[in-house]
């Protein structure tokens, strides 16, 4: 199922993220990143309501023409492709899938960044939950726009109705301060 290929581990995202941290973070720091940063909270939001409100041509454009999904697995490589496999996820017929960002970090370059968040899953004919954690790596295009180049998450775990109060609870619009 498109679910499981999604939800393979996180360790390639971890792993670059980590070395984004261990890299220099002096442009990390100042006020364009963190600007940056907030840009690639909105648009992780933004990615998310793509699938929320059905619409394949947005979730499309979140995406970079080279993107690879389930790095950690059998990847989808492809805007294309990924959008395809994402079908039944993006029309709500195979899963329900809800995300937000819990942190996001840009590199020292001020170019790249990793979003991170939990992600529920509802299963459209039965209603069961399942929540898991994804994992994005943001590029900045040369038009200025972020644009997920990788992507993972955990395999989801079933939720019960706390968890998912939990989880919508969780959710912030706004850009926390860093």
């Amino acid at each position: 199922m498109t679910e499981i290929r999604m939800a393979a581990s996180l360790r390639f995202p971890l792993l670059l993220c980590a070395a984004m941290v261990a890299a220099p973070l002096q442009a990390a720091e100042s006020t364009p990143s963190g600007d940056a940063r907030c840009a690639v909270w909105a648009r992780e939001l933004g990615f998310a309501q793509s699938v929320a409100d059905h619409d394949a041509g947005a979730f499309a454009e979140h995406l970079h023409p080279n993107a690879v999904f389930g790095v950690g697995n059998k990847p989808t490589r492809g805007r294309d492709a990924i959008t395809r496999e994402w079908t039944g996820i993006i029309d709500g017929s195979a899963v329900k899938l809800e995300w937000y960002p819990a942190i996001v970090t840009v590199g020292g370059d001020g170019t790249t960044a990793y979003s991170s968040g939990p992600a529920l899953f509802e299963d459209p004919k039965t209603g069961a939950t399942s929540l898991s954690r994804f994992g994005s790596v943001w590029q900045r295009g040369a038009d200025g726009v972020w644009r997920v180049i990788f992507d993972d998450g955990t395999r989801p775990a079933p939720a019960d109705a706390a968890a998912v109060k939990a989880f919508r609870d969780g959710r912030r619009a706004e850009c926390p301060p860093a």
